[in-house]
């Protein structure tokens, strides 16, 4: 997957770092800029929903420095807002918070996990405050996770498809309603939006990760700035986890020194084939005829959780990679599973292999040189043979008897 520009939903605050196999998807960590407070929300604040104490006011230089800084750090990051802290209108001006509701689920909660069985039914809350200073008027409603191709996890939209990224609801999105679509805040107040999560009889088992979503009803005017809370779903049943290779390739590309070994590039992608959420610890290995001169890829790094049904393309360098005629990839994955208290499960390895013709130049050097003899070796023996010299003409007359 390619990273395309879109517009990404700020999460909650989660317990996950970036990339962590936690059951929660990666996120970028919250940054301030120094310990003094900042002042009261204003259009010099940066963009994009950091969280920050108040501070002193400081000099407009000052304030344009750190708004570039913040920006720095957020595009880095690869989100647009981070956690449940203060939201940033397309201005920069810090307008909203979302959280949890208390109810028989608990309080303060990171985020919203159920487990039901098909046609179950459950009730919850979301709870919207406005810190800005005018009426605040959102949309909200729920949506499915995918994972981009910098492994973070988006939202798709609302109405209308994303780059690359079909806009259909079919799981949490589909199952999740708000009491209403969209509400309206006073300044210096808070709402809770009630909303429901009803299963269809024929839900299919396995894990599903979407989210609940604020963003502004006038997008024109905010831009589309989105803050919400991660749901993950656990529909009763069966788990299927499951992980394959696809598209393996193995190239090689050689170097310049006929006696030494070069580099081989094995590409891949994993795809998520079964019914849970799953990371993928993985190994690759280029050899030659028989598992000869095998050479190993150094560290990499443990795949993104996948979503069922996710992909997640991959590029491995290996070096000192001995040009056998017939080099073999070889791509090893032991899936990761996450279970609901955090633990992590390695399961059983998933291996393909690819291959590719490469040309050996040291034997073919070396079969050319003794070629080259041999051939060499022959016409001399010609040429002696030519230059000795003839004897006497062997009469063919025929004899007759007197």
């Amino acid at each position: 997957m390619s990273g395309r520009p879109r517009s990404r939903v700020g999460w909650a605050p989660s317990r996950c770092p970036p990339h962590d196999t936690s059951p929660c998807p990666p996120h970028p960590v919250r940054r301030t800029l120094s310990a003094a407070p900042c002042p009261p929300a204003s259009p010099t604040h940066p963009r994009i929903g950091l969280m920050q104490p108040s501070r002193p006011r400081t000099t407009t230089a000052a304030r344009s420095l750190a708004r570039g800084v913040v920006v720095a750090l957020l595009a880095a990051s690869g989100l647009l807002a981070a956690g449940t802290g203060p939201a940033a209108a397309a201005d920069g001006e810090v307008s909203w918070t979302v959280s949890t509701a208390s109810n028989d689920f608990g309080s303060d909660r990171p985020d919203y996990r159920y487990t039901l069985d098909p046609g179950g039914r459950l009730d919850d809350g979301l709870v919207v405050a406005n810190n800005g200073t005018t009426p605040l008027h959102l949309d909200v409603y729920a949506a499915d996770a995918f994972t981009t191709g910098q492994g973070l996890l988006d939202l798709r939209g609302k109405d209308a498809k994303q780059a690359g990224v079909d806009a259909k609801q079919n799981g949490v999105g589909a199952w999740v309603r708000t009491d209403r679509p969209d509400v309206t805040i006073p300044p210096g107040k808070t709402a809770e939006v009630p909303f429901t999560v009803a299963l269809p009889d024929d839900a299919a088992p396995g894990e599903y990760m979407g989210g609940i979503v604020t963003s502004p009803a006038d997008a024109g005017a905010a831009g589309d700035q989105r803050l919400g809370i991660r749901i993950r779903l656990r529909v009763g049943g069966e788990l299927n986890p499951s992980l394959s290779v696809e598209n393996l390739q193995v190239r090689y590309s050689g170097t310049s020194n006929p006696l030494g070994a070069g580099d081989a590039t094995v590409t891949y992608t994993i795809r998520n084939t079964g019914n849970s959420i799953l990371a993928a610890r993985q190994t690759v290995s280029v050899a030659g005829p028989f598992g000869h001169w095998e050479a190993r890829a150094g560290h990499i790094d443990d795949s993104p959780q996948l979503l069922p049904g996710d992909t997640w393309k991959v590029s491995v360098p290996v070096k000192g990679v001995t040009p056998a005629l017939r080099l073999t990839g070889t791509v090893t994955l032991v899936p990761l599973l996450t279970d609901a208290a955090g633990s992590i499960a390695p399961l059983a390895a998933v291996e393909s292999t690819a291959g590719v013709w490469t040309l050996p130049w040291a034997p073919l050097l070396v079969l050319l040189v003794v070629c080259g003899l041999v051939v060499a070796a022959l016409a001399a023996r010609r040429r002696r043979r030519a230059a000795l010299p003839h004897g006497p003409a062997r009469s063919t007359t025929p004899l007759t008897q007197e």
